[in-house]
């Protein structure tokens, strides 16, 4: 499907609304579905009258080897993309004391939104040193893979602990006339009170980590060879986009890791 080109100063009028105010302000609610098992809008039928989300994941970068509580982890930086024609929005409601189900905001080419159930969770998330976050819950994975001779992944080894992402607009990484120039999603709430919460990147941004944030990790303890190291936004598909091909990112290493994938297949 064809990218159509909108004007951005509307879109971000109605974000900085929604965030400030928990609705956007002269636009109807749009509709909801009932459940997290409707077809996918994105790639249905009137998928031309929506501005879809697209996530993508950035290759595994500046790779580490690191121990943590006695086991040998390889760390890495990850950056979560935003593209596609609108950006990935989702608003949760206090559901428990730590979570929020949430329903996705997709745009519609007429300004006004669909309101989607697809699963989706916000949990608040203790991360070490800082506190608690309210994150987006199933986010993306770390993966280990072992490789056949032809350097495809042939099965899953490993995973790390990290699922939990705060979605917002930290680095424009991609500039183009559908991308805001300035930051629409801000950082995390670490409100343990609010009711509802909206969490979101812009189209042409990222949530970028490093590899020391916590849980940026694969436990390698004890493995040899050659692997893919991926990592995979929105496991569970819990956010509808118009494209689900391009959701992981891989890097062949080869353990124990010195830097380097020498003589490994596909690297």
């Amino acid at each position: 499907m064809p990218l159509r080109r909108f004007a951005l100063a509307p879109l971000v009028a109605l974000a900085a609304s929604l965030l400030l105010s928990g609705d956007v302000a002269g636009t109807p609610r749009g509709s909801a579905s009932a459940n997290g098992d409707e077809p996918n809008p994105c790639t249905g039928p009137h998928a031309g009258r929506l501005r879809c989300p697209d996530i993508q994941m950035g290759t595994p970068a500046n790779l580490t080897l690191d121990r943590y509580e006695g086991r040998v982890v390889l760390r890495a930086e990850n950056n979560l993309k935003s593209r596609g024609e609108g950006p990935i929005m989702l608003r949760g409601r206090r559901s428990g004391a730590r979570t929020m189900n949430a329903r996705q905001h997709i745009y519609r080419q007429d300004g006004t939104r669909l309101i989607e159930r697809t699963g989706a969770r916000l949990y608040f998330k203790y991360v070490e040193g800082q506190g608690h976050y309210w994150k987006w819950q199933d986010a993306a994975r770390f993966e280990l893979w072992s490789l056949n001779p032809d350097g495809t992944r042939n099965q899953l080894v490993r995973t790390g602990p990290k699922v939990h992402y705060c979605l917002r607009d930290l680095k424009r990484t991609s500039a183009s006339k559908r991308s805001p120039r300035g930051r629409v999603f801000p950082g995390c709430s670490q409100d343990s009170t609010k009711r509802e919460v909206t969490l979101g990147t812009s189209v042409g941004w990222s949530d970028v980590y490093p590899s020391p944030y916590y849980q940026q990790w694969i436990d390698v303890t004890g493995l040899r060879g050659c692997f893919a190291y991926v990592h995979r936004a929105d496991p569970k598909n819990h956010v509808w986009e118009n494209f689900e091909g391009n959701n992981d990112a891989q890097r062949i290493v080869r353990l124990p890791w010195r830097g380097t994938a020498r003589g490994c297949p596909g690297a």
